[in-house]
């Protein structure tokens, strides 16, 4: 009885049936190892492996619209030790998991991407923007050569509050620098709602205008939001 029982328990399990039959929670409490001894009243499963009722607590956390392991890069040391069981050690780990993640999709991606859609652009940028980054405004500017092949991505600003502050002079100097033909610009909005703004149409009017003079194309003026984004062309704005 006591072996059947170990095989039931997040470790066990692992080792049994591989991670991918692991929950999240459970992925999670093979990470925290140990939690606060359960009430009598607390499920068997809990009781079992007190990481586990640990770990579902976390993820539990208020995240705004991301909830569970998605969730988890928005949360900092303060916050997640306000969970019973959760001390600095652990507090730095899971926030640690979290920039591993990061910078292992970073490290995925590919060295010349195309980015035939709105949606590819956000995906590739959103690991730039997500995390304790996401709290502030990132603008981000991807150059491309003739065939939508990614020359040089960059970020331009940090914790801008007004996009119209962006220089399209930096812009231009860096396009011409790597022989670009066409260039995306992104940007996020901590507030998680991906509308635009006026300001935010204002530039994008503006790099457009330039950029055919120049001949160096604006392909796009995207704002990326909390899981969501807006596409200035996909909106018929640009």
């Amino acid at each position: 009885m006591e072996q059947t029982q170990k095989k039931e328990l997040p470790y066990e399990k692992f080792l049994q049936k591989g991670a991918e039959s692991l929950s999240d929670a459970e992925l999670l409490a093979i990470l925290l190892r140990t939690g606060p001894k359960p009430a009598p009243d607390a499920p068997q499963a809990h009781r079992d492996c007190p990481a586990l009722g640990l770990a579902e607590a976390v993820l539990a956390l208020p995240k705004g619209a991301r909830g569970g392991l998605a969730g988890l890069d928005r949360l900092s040391v303060p916050q997640l030790m306000e969970v019973k069981g959760i001390g600095q050690i652990k507090a730095v780990r899971i926030c640690c998991l979290s920039e591993l993640a990061r910078r292992f999709s970073l490290g995925q991606r590919r060295t010349l991407p195309a980015f035939p859609s709105p949606e590819a652009a956000a995906a590739y940028c959103r690991p730039l923007v997500e995390g304790e980054r996401g709290q502030v405004e990132n603008v981000l500017l991807l150059l491309l050569d003739g065939k939508g092949r990614l020359l040089h991505e960059g970020v331009l600003t940090v914790g801008t509050v007004n996009l119209s502050l962006i220089s399209p002079r930096e812009i231009f100097l860096q396009a011409l620098k790597y022989q670009a033909v066409h260039f995306l610009l992104l940007h996020n909005h901590p507030s998680g709602d991906v509308s635009p703004s006026r300001e935010d149409a204002e530039i994008t009017e503006r790099l457009s205008e330039l950029g055919r003079l120049m001949g160096i194309g604006l392909l796009d003026h995207i704002i990326l939001g909390d899981g969501d984004w807006f596409s200035f062309r996909k909106a018929g704005l640009l």
